[in-house]
């Protein structure tokens, strides 16, 4: 495809702001209704295997509606809205006896981090007209579209999400630990985490309203890391598994969630974003020379 080609996104006749968000919420109440219907086929007897379904059930659905919208945006949100909902399941098949305190905190803290980062996401996106760089790069690629689309940008994050929400299972439905000083370090990393990622997240929002062309963001957190809120992000999941940890350390695998998640950002979230940043932004090289790349501390002068 040539450079001065036109890859149309979103539908043939272009949504407002308002009717695609109306279009988003209808496509994710038939996705929940899918999830509600596939996990009730295997019943509660294996909550993992039911949310594992549920979660596949809704990933399809949403796929499917971004295939007939022609945008691969309609899977963002998504990320953002599963874990308060698989939460509150898990609730509900909690074993008697599992600390009530560490319920509290742990569900409060996943729709803390919900709730954030799904505003934060509805207050940037205009609506169906726009798609993510990171798909539309794709639309150019070998690899049909379709497939890229669904192993790539449905399948493959609902695979690690589903991974890093492993933790919830022993921190609310069978973890009998008697609360302790663990839980406490466990909150203040994922409340904190969240906070961090807000703060950053509200920094870069402030620049983007009065930036020069070409320039780069080094108020606050920026000035300390390349990537504030990505390591916000990490560290929330590495909250919630410590809060598994506390409940029960037999599950102690579950680390394989931050992991994952980590393992997802250090090697592809945040490699694709410098890329793009070093060949869009030249005095990006000189920023990423003396800013950290991940972890936050005080800037370098060249």
């Amino acid at each position: 495809m040539s450079a001065d080609e036109h890859v149309h996104v979103g539908p043939a006749r272009p949504l407002g702001r308002g009717a695609s968000f109306g279009l988003v919420a209808v496509a994710y109440v038939v996705a929940t209704l899918v999830a509600v219907g596939a996990g009730a086929l295997v019943g509660t007897g294996a909550p993992l295997l039911t949310i594992a379904v549920a979660d596949l059930a809704a990933t399809l659905v949403i796929f499917v509606w971004s295939r007939v919208v022609n945008n691969s945006s309609m899977y963002d949100v998504y990320w953002s809205v599963v874990p308060p909902a698989v939460a509150v399941f898990l609730l509900t098949v909690a074993e008697p006896g599992v600390p009530g305190l560490r319920q509290v905190l742990v569900v409060a803290v996943v729709w803390f981090w919900a709730v954030r980062l799904t505003a934060n996401w509805a207050r940037g996106w205009t609506g169906l007209d726009h798609e993510d760089w990171r798909y539309t790069d794709a639309r150019s690629g070998s690899t049909p579209y379709w497939v890229a689309s669904f192993l790539g940008f449905h399948l493959f994050p609902t695979v690690v999400v589903y991974l890093g929400m492993l933790p919830l299972y022993p921190a609310i439905a069978t973890g009998t630990n008697p609360f302790g000083v663990l839980d406490v370090v466990a909150a203040v990393v994922a409340f904190g985490a969240v906070v961090l990622e807000w703060v950053s997240d509200e920094q870069m929002r402030s620049f983007a309203r009065t930036k020069a062309p070409g320039e780069v963001c080094r108020r606050g957190l920026w000035g300390w890391s390349r990537h504030p809120n990505y390591v916000g992000e990490m560290g929330f999941w590495w909250g919630l598994w410590l809060f598994a940890l506390a409940a029960d350390p037999a599950w102690w695998w579950t680390v394989v969630g931050p992991i994952a998640m980590t393992a997802m950002f250090l090697g592809a979230s945040i490699p694709m974003m410098e890329k793009r940043s070093l060949e869009r932004r030249p005095a990006y090289a000189v920023y990423a020379a003396e800013v950290s790349l991940i972890i936050p501390r005080p800037p370098r002068r060249s």
